[in-house]
């Protein structure tokens, strides 16, 4: 009995241990509060990131404004590199142009130096045709050239024919230019002649028609690997089988 007593004096007496009254907190609120505190952590956590990085010398906002330069600096660079492209090109077909016209320059002051060489010789064969009392009835053939032309294995001659001065103004030679060609192929010689006599008709190339004077000009052609060594012209009258006159011109020399 007297321990019965002494419990209850120990549960509800003075020696009793204190009673704690709490406030009841709803379960939502709780959860909430959770939310702030986390939230609140990972901000912190964000910052102490982000001041760490800076204390080690990595600032991502400048990073990415240099990220930001830098493609701007390379789109400027492909603009440039576009435009000197363009340019580049541009002074490509310029030039090319220019070389075509220089070219085209050059070919014309050959064939100026070319006629003025004709001129030349045309002169002096004209002083010969003043009267000197004498009478000439012979065909002649002057200043007989002979030279490579421009496409491989091709051939330009060209020469002046006339008629002496004894002969009657208003009679017309008729005949026709033969040209025999020396060949050297393959370390062996060899005669081609054109036209070629065994053919029938005769070109209009080598036909000749005039009265006092003619300038004969024009361009054969020998097999590929051969090389001319000389060239001799033949004048022939229609119906003779002699030529008139002739002329060789030697390239081998």
């Amino acid at each position: 009995m007297s321990q019965l007593l002494r419990k209850i004096r120990q549960r509800f007496g003075i020696a009793a241990r204190p009673m704690t009254v709490r406030t009841h907190v709803a379960l939502h609120w709780r959860l909430l509060g959770l939310v702030l505190v986390g939230a609140v952590a990972l901000g912190g956590a964000w910052w102490l990131y982000g001041a760490a990085q800076r204390f080690a010398g990595f600032d991502r906002e400048a990073l990415e404004g240099e990220l930001a330069d830098l493609r701007r600096r390379a789109s400027e660079l492909e603009s440039e590199t576009a435009r000197l492209r363009a340019v580049a090109d541009a002074s490509g077909s310029t030039l090319r142009i220019e070389q075509t016209a220089q070219a085209e320059l050059k070919a014309q002051l050959r064939r100026l130096e070319d006629e003025n060489a004709r001129l030349r010789e045309d002169v002096s064969f004209f002083e010969t045709l003043i009267p000197s009392g004498a009478k000439d009835e012979k065909l002649a053939i002057h200043g007989l050239r002979v030279a490579p032309d421009a496409m491989p294995g091709e051939y330009r001659y060209r020469m002046l024919v006339t008629q002496g001065s004894a002969t009657p103004r208003d009679r017309e030679f008729q005949g026709t230019v033969q040209l025999v060609v020396e060949l050297q192929r393959e370390g062996r010689s060899a005669i081609l002649t054109l036209p070629d006599e065994r053919g029938g008709n005769v070109g209009d190339a080598f036909k000749l028609a005039f009265k006092r004077f003619r300038r004969v000009e024009g361009v054969f052609r020998i097999e590929p690997g051969a090389a001319v060594r000389a060239v001799q012209v033949r004048i022939l009258e229609s119906g003779a089988r002699e030529p008139r006159a002739t002329q060789t011109f030697r390239l081998d020399h």
